[in-house]
C-alpha cells in the first residue's frame, strides 16, 4: 500500500504527520503542528477537529456546516508556511475554487496554548 503523503506538505505519510492530531491519539505539541494539522483537517473535511481546535472566545463565531461548505467548495492544492513563532503562524494556502480558479488564502494567524493544548484564536488575512 502506497502511503500518502500528508495534505501539509511534510515529508511524512498523513497516517504519521497530522492525522493522529486529528483523530486525537496524539497532542499537537505547538502551534505551527497545529496550523498543519488544521490545513490537513479542511483538505479531509474533519470539521469536527477544526471547531475544536478553535479558542473557546472564538467557536461561536464558526459553524460545522460553514466549514464543511468552505472545505468542499475548494480543491486543495499546498500550503506554504511564510514564517512561524511560538504563538503565530504566517502562511498560504493555495487551492481552486468551485470554479476552478487558483486562489490564495494568506494568513497570519494567532494560537494559544491553555492547559496543554493549542488553540487557533484568530489570524489577520492579506490581499
Amino acid at each position: 500500500m502506497i502511503e500518502k503523503k500528508c495534505y501539509c506538505g511534510s515529508k511524512k505519510s498523513f497516517q504519521e504527520c497530522c492525522e493522529p492530531f486529528i483523530n486525537g491519539t496524539q497532542k499537537v505539541p505547538t502551534a505551527l503542528a497545529l496550523m498543519q494539522s488544521r490545513y490537513s483537517a479542511y483538505a479531509t473535511l474533519q470539521a469536527d477537529y477544526i471547531l475544536a481546535t478553535t479558542h473557546i472566545s472564538e467557536r461561536n463565531c464558526h459553524s460545522k456546516s460553514e466549514i464543511l461548505h468552505w472545505a468542499t467548495s475548494n480543491q486543495w492544492l499546498k500550503l506554504e508556511i511564510i514564517n512561524a513563532t511560538e504563538n503565530m503562524v504566517e502562511f498560504k494556502a493555495y487551492f481552486l475554487d468551485s470554479k476552478l480558479q487558483k486562489q490564495i488564502h494568506h494568513e497570519l494567524s494567532t494560537f494559544k496554548l491553555e492547559n496543554g493544548s493549542w488553540f487557533y484564536v484568530d489570524g489577520q488575512f492579506f490581499t
